[in-house]
């Protein structure tokens, strides 16, 4: 079975919602570890409560990304992780783990890529009055969110949409696409490489 490890930042609703695909057996994979750069993040908790094991850190307390990148590397290594999967994680990912997980780390994110790529997906989405925005799962590159898209899933946006109830959309389709993506990519072999 394939080891994955998942990144998050906040919450960890993905998280739940690929925990919960694994032990309904829609998922066929192991969350071998939890990675999460926010100490007291909400997914923390429900790491533990899964008796997942997580490995947390504080960018700020190394001198650079490749000094903490090379902390999480090894933490993968010890956990034997096949693949990354990004949900909710903040942070671009550097050249130590691009380069270790070239075409093995996925992401989701709350837009119709590559239309609103980076922070506030969902407030970009709004500001700019688009009718219609969705979900994006994609491969990581040294770009911020521009790797090959895998999967995307539209969403209308209504007259009286606000941030939070598009943002109740995106997370609904969100749970229910990616742990059917992430099975889809174990099933074929999981890569961007030829």
């Amino acid at each position: 079975m394939k080891k994955i490890s998942i990144f998050v930042s906040g919450s960890g609703s993905n998280f739940q919602a690929i925990v919960e695909a694994v032990k309904k057996g829609e998922l066929e994979a192991d969350i071998a570890l939890l990675v999460c750069d926010k100490l007291g993040a909400y997914a923390l908790e429900r790491a533990k409560n899964e008796e997942i094991p997580s490995f947390v850190f504080n960018a700020k307390g190394y001198d650079s990304k490749e000094a903490y990148e090379l902390e999480i590397l090894k933490n993968l290594q010890k956990h034997e992780v096949d693949f990354i999967v990004l949900a909710g994680y903040m942070r671009l990912i550097g050249k130590t783990l691009l380069d270790q997980f070239e075409g093995r780390i996925i992401n989701i994110h709350p837009s119709l890529l590559p239309a609103f790529p980076g922070k506030d997906a969902i407030g970009q989405a709004l500001r700019a009055k688009v009718k219609v925005s969705g979900v994006t799962v994609h491969f990581v590159d040294a770009g911020m969110d521009t790797g090959p898209i895998i999967a995307q899933k539209a969403i209308e946006i209504s007259e009286q949409e606000t941030k939070e109830s598009l943002q109740t959309k995106i997370h609904k389709v969100e749970h229910e696409l990616y742990p059917k993506v992430i099975q889809q990519l174990i099933k074929k072999g999981i890569t961007t490489k030829k």
